[in-house]
């Protein structure tokens, strides 16, 4: 049976999964589309002969909606969560899952009250095929016990017309990071502290930009986690991830380009963007989140996972203002989302 969406968000994020849904993913179909910009929101239905509804609460509760998929603005995301759960519809949510760790709690509320997981959060890089293949190497006791993790996010500028602040940065874009580190070495592993430093910032950056900033993280096991999140590092969007043990390490691999020896140089080409780096990361999110749907058994990142990383986010904004190492205290996990 063909699974009837409904998009929320009709932006760069939500008409890439649009155009991954009508082109490569089977079984799904997109029958709503909503958004503030009408005009926008009316082409992009008109390109995949959807309907469009102007009032986001009304396509989550119109009769041809079984799903929702929401990649509007990071603070309507809680009440439109809650609203989709209320109505006993399964909904992907971008990150992050809400502005702020109260609302992710609320949202952990509303599903435990529903009595099953009906909701996934969009960290797509669990879905990397390279992520996959670290985390098999981690898990299979390769390089030992974990240690210590560095990783590094790049990008050539900010995409859009999107205003990056200082905050953004841990909440729009290193939320990615504090997810796939507990994925990488166990997610029963957790952060109990955040600093944040800023050292002198790009020339290419506004006012209300500190850039680039670097992250410490410690968990309850006692692994250190050296993050940094850069929006206008201007050769590309680079990735990294390294992940030492006390056997060995083991690395993202460069994604795959051809090197070029010529005129006394070798060269190889960066990605521009996240749409090249992570396309198919992407596509398979989607395919198993469809089938995930199609099945009633959800089994990706879940609004505990989602918590988590706004907590950290939380954590690494006290910080930076405060100048200071931040305790990370967590409520306590939900048996709701034990085991999954």
């Amino acid at each position: 049976m063909t699974l009837r969406i409904g998009v929320i968000g009709t932006g760069g994020m939500g008409q890439h999964h649009i155009k991954n849904i009508q082109s490569v993913i089977p079984g799904a179909e997109v029958t709503a589309v909503s958004d503030t910009n009408e005009e926008v929101a009316r082409q992009v239905a008109s390109s995949c002969a959807a309907q469009y509804i102007a009032d986001p609460y009304e396509l989550i509760a119109s009769d041809n909606v079984d799903a929702v998929i929401i990649a509007s603005w990071d603070p309507t995301h809680e009440g439109f969560c809650i609203a989709a759960i209320h109505a006993g519809k399964y909904v992907f949510c971008e990150k992050p899952l809400s502005d702020t760790p109260e609302g992710c709690i609320r949202i952990m509320e509303a599903e435990q009250k529903a009595e099953k997981r009906l909701l996934q959060v969009g960290f797509m890089r669990r879905y990397d095929k390279d992520y996959r293949e670290l985390r098999k190497v981690i898990q299979a006791g390769r390089i030992g016990i974990p240690l210590v993790v560095h990783a590094q996010h790049r990008n050539l500028a900010p995409a859009g017309s999107a205003k990056i602040t200082s905050d953004m940065s841990a909440t729009n874009a290193l939320v990615h990071e504090f997810d796939i580190t507990r994925y990488l070495i166990g997610d029963e592993d957790t952060y109990i502290s955040a600093q944040l430093v800023a050292p002198r910032s790009s020339r290419f950056c506004g006012e209300d930009l500190i850039d680039p900033q670097l992250v410490y993280l410690e968990t309850r096991n006692g692994v250190r986690v050296e993050l940094e999140i850069y929006w206008y590092c201007r050769y590309g969007y680079d990735i990294r991830c390294e992940v030492v043990g006390d056997l060995g390490t083991a690395s993202l691999p460069s994604p795959s380009h051809t090197v070029v020896r010529c005129e006394g140089q070798q060269a190889f080409q960066i990605v521009p963007t996240w749409q090249e780096r992570f396309h198919d990361a992407y596509v398979t999110e989607l395919r198993e989140w469809i089938a995930s749907v199609q099945e009633e058994n959800i089994i990706g990142p879940s609004a505990w996972d989602g918590y988590i990383s706004s907590k950290v986010a939380e954590a690494c904004r006290q910080s930076r203002l405060t100048g200071k190492i931040v305790p990370i205290e967590l409520i306590e996990c939900p048996e709701f989302y034990h085991n999954i």
